[in-house]
């Protein structure tokens, strides 16, 4: 098998690009054994790189609550009151004919909440004056999405009895909020991180005149299947396998089930590169990764985070990508497991619709995998041009 292996690759090969080894065996027909190596031979290792951490701002927001009533969920269940709770930045400004004309809402993904976008990555680029969502001049919209955050949720006493909600369910009362909560027509941007992205898709499908515009931040228009589905079902399989879930009954979180979940993500999550500089040894890697799954778990609810998981199924704006109207720039970035940068889609899809633009933000030691949607360092520009090009 090794002989086939090492022929295979003198055919495929020139020498200008083969490795040492190959270019030894063209040269001399044999493969002789290096000299041994010394302590010497190897470079130091590297030192963690200290990451400054921006400092955070004490934002101005509002917090409130819309109920929708007697909704009917895809899954056939109904719920006699859904509670959609948001966070605001801003005020509201109307145009002449009083319509509200200078929203933002901004879609966070799976197990977070709108909360999350005021951390300092985000938020210290985006919300001060003369920056793309000066809060001066926007009015910035962050929903907690069903089943998260301050939204209702199984946590709340249903457990696994509540509705098995979808991603279309989870638009459709994002819709209710702006419309018959917030008394919008139109929205000025539709901005969503990883679930989010996947929720902008569906809004420029499903409501095609709402958004003025659309950013959606690290994830495919496709069905989720191939290694992004398998890595969810090994999450979701690991705590309804733990006896200590007990179908959703338990009194305690199955502790077993959600570390590893939690390894799982942290995995999905993961920056190759950035990980490498600042966990340079044995002993750095092994501390960081033992204390981000500890510091994952302790805000995780297994019945919660069931439904999370759950809620992409059905997800496939593929067939409707046509029907998106609103421009569109899409970013992923080259270091993000769960979508990987040798997929075919993105240019597949600005082929398909015209409306829509894609870029790629290479890898570096400093992106963030699948979490550099939310610093906004790498994306900026793209924002800035974005919003130029739809009017002010």
């Amino acid at each position: 098998m090794l002989s086939l292996f090492l022929a295979a690759a003198l055919q495929a090969s020139s020498p200008a690009d083969a490795s040492p080894v190959i270019n030894q065996i063209r040269e001399t027909g044999t493969l002789t054994a290096p000299k041994p190596t010394t302590a010497g031979d190897f470079p130091p290792p590297l030192q963690p790189t200290p990451v400054p951490a921006p400092e955070r701002v004490d934002w101005p927001i509002s917090e409130g609550d819309h109920i929708v009533h007697d909704f009917k969920f895809r899954s056939g269940e109904s719920a006699a009151e859904v509670r959609i709770h948001y966070t605001t930045l801003g005020q509201p400004h109307r145009n002449a004919a009083g319509e509200i004309d200078n929203a933002i809402m901004v879609l966070h993904g799976t197990g977070g909440s709108g909360k999350q976008f005021l951390v300092p990555q985000f938020a210290n680029f985006l919300y001060g004056p003369g920056q793309p969502f000066d809060i001066s001049k926007y009015w910035i919209i962050l929903p907690d999405n069903i089943g998260h955050g301050a939204s209702s949720k199984p946590s709340d006493g249903q457990h696994m009895r509540f509705p098995k909600y979808d991603y279309d369910d989870m638009v459709e009362l994002q819709h209710k909020l702006l419309t018959d909560g917030l008394g919008l027509k139109h929205i000025r941007l539709i901005f969503g991180t990883s679930m989010g992205c996947m929720h902008g898709f569906i809004w420029g499908e499903t409501y095609p005149d709402f958004p003025k515009a659309l950013m959606p931040m690290a994830c495919m228009p496709t069905q989720i299947a191939g290694i992004n589905r398998q890595w969810r079902q090994l999450a979701m399989d690991a705590i309804t396998s733990d006896p200590a879930w007990m179908g959703g009954e338990y009194e305690t979180q199955p502790i077993q089930g959600i570390r590893t979940a939690s390894s799982i993500l942290f995995i999905a999550g993961s920056r190759p590169l950035f990980y490498q500089t600042q966990n340079p040894t044995r002993d750095h890697a092994v501390a960081s990764v033992r204390a981000a799954v500890e510091s994952d778990m302790a805000r995780r609810d297994a019945n919660d985070f069931l439904y999370q998981f759950d809620s992409s199924r059905n997800y496939n704006p593929w067939p409707g990508i046509e029907k998106i109207k609103a421009p569109t720039m899409w970013i992923n970035s080259a270091d993000d497991f769960i979508n990987p940068r040798n997929f075919p889609y993105p240019e597949w899809t600005v082929k398909r619709n015209p409306a829509i633009q894609f870029r790629m933000i290479p890898e570096t030691t400093e992106t963030q995998g699948h979490g550099t949607h939310t610093w906004a360092k790498f994306w900026i520009e793209d924002l800035k041009v974005l919003m130029a090009r739809t009017g002010e």
